[in-house]
């Protein structure tokens, strides 16, 4: 007898490994399309001309408006591709609210199957909350790398094995979904990420704990190989890290572009939460306490402060993705600007 095919292939392996690769996620034309976008934005970020920036060496926000010298390493990332000073923030959106993007999310976040067979209407409530869209690039000249870590709980050495298990049962609960689901989309190809498979569901072991923070070879870590195009969904607190190579914008390779170029959209959804308390009015099964668990992580890189702009609706979309994104800006605005939220992370 064969048994029937699993409706939530992508939500079993991420349950399961902490992470799940799909490949060829992006059209051709789409990945065209970004990548003028991306590198434009880049260069923005690398010149000054843009104060969302991540710079080197600092890990976690706050980050300065300023970008260090290319010297030293420069930018390694680009907050806010869709903030409406933005240059290319529609091929940006375009991507976030793709129709594609968002089906995943949704079975990787538990929400149901629209009730039409088409799309979502205006009168069922929107279960997804737009959250964040960056850009993550290669430092220029000098490599950069992050410490291990889970993105949402902190691991300093006080934090016992009991505690940490319990911390993780709270943010990726073993019985269900997640309330946000998390991507790379690398616009050229990428093996930036380091996961160690399956530490989302258990404390560090021992040999993780003694590790140096920035340790190249942990038993059991896998580097995440992506194909331009390809998009990885990971369980933001998997025991990871990235390690960025450096890029010499005077060094071409054999294609042409500089050798260590690097441009990978990094964005996160959200379930959103209602004001009774459950999360993302669809998913009416599960129940969340009233305050938000993702305000903190996501509001700290300040998108609260710049949604609610006029000039922050996305009249550059059309028809139902239009739609959709409105009512998933809408559902950001709802949480707050995130004055005094505070940040998840030091470093």
């Amino acid at each position: 007898m064969i048994s029937p095919p699993n409706p939530t292939p992508h939500l079993t392996a991420l349950q399961r490994d902490g992470y799940v690769v799909i490949p060829n996620l992006l059209s051709p034309s789409q990945l065209t399309a970004l990548r003028a976008a991306a590198s434009h934005a880049s260069d923005l970020g690398r010149t000054g001309k843009w104060p969302h920036i991540r710079t080197v060496p600092k890990q976690f926000p706050p980050w300065p408006s300023t970008p260090p010298p290319a010297s030293e390493g420069g930018i390694w990332g680009v907050q806010h591709l869709m903030h409406p000073e933005m240059p290319g923030r529609d091929e940006f959106a375009k991507l976030y609210f793709s129709p594609r993007v968002l089906a995943i999310v949704e079975e990787l976040v538990g929400v149901p199957p629209p009730s039409s067979a088409n799309s979502r209407g205006s009168d069922e409530k929107e279960p997804l909350t737009m959250e964040l869209l960056n850009l993550l690039v290669a430092p220029t000249h000098v490599p950069f790398a992050l410490r291990w870590h889970r993105d949402d709980i902190p691991t300093p050495p006080s934090l016992g094995p009991e505690d940490e298990l319990a911390a993780l049962k709270l943010k990726s609960p073993p019985g269900r979904p997640q309330s946000h689901a998390q991507y790379n989309i690398p616009l050229y190809d990428d093996a930036s990420l380091i996961v160690v498979p399956g530490s989302h569901r258990r404390a560090r072991t021992q040999t993780e704990r003694e590790a140096d923070p920035y340790e190249d070879n942990l038993p059991g870590q896998l580097v995440v190989k992506l194909a331009a195009g390809d998009a990885v969904f990971y369980d933001s607190n998997i025991w990871h890290r990235g390690v960025y190579g450096a890029m010499d914008p005077e060094v071409k390779g054999e294609d042409g572009l500089p050798k260590g170029l690097r441009l990978t959209v990094h964005g996160s959804v959200g379930l959103a939460v209602d004001n009774d308390g459950d999360v993302g009015g669809e998913a009416a099964d599960m129940k969340t306490p009233k305050e938000n668990v993702r305000a903190q992580v996501v509001l700290q890189h300040g998108v609260g402060f710049w949604i609610n702009r006029e000039d922050a609706a996305f009249s550059g979309l059309e028809g139902e993705v239009k739609e959709r994104a409105e009512r998933m800006r809408k559902r950001l605005i709802e949480m707050g600007s995130g004055e005094g939220v505070g940040y998840a992370l030091e470093g």
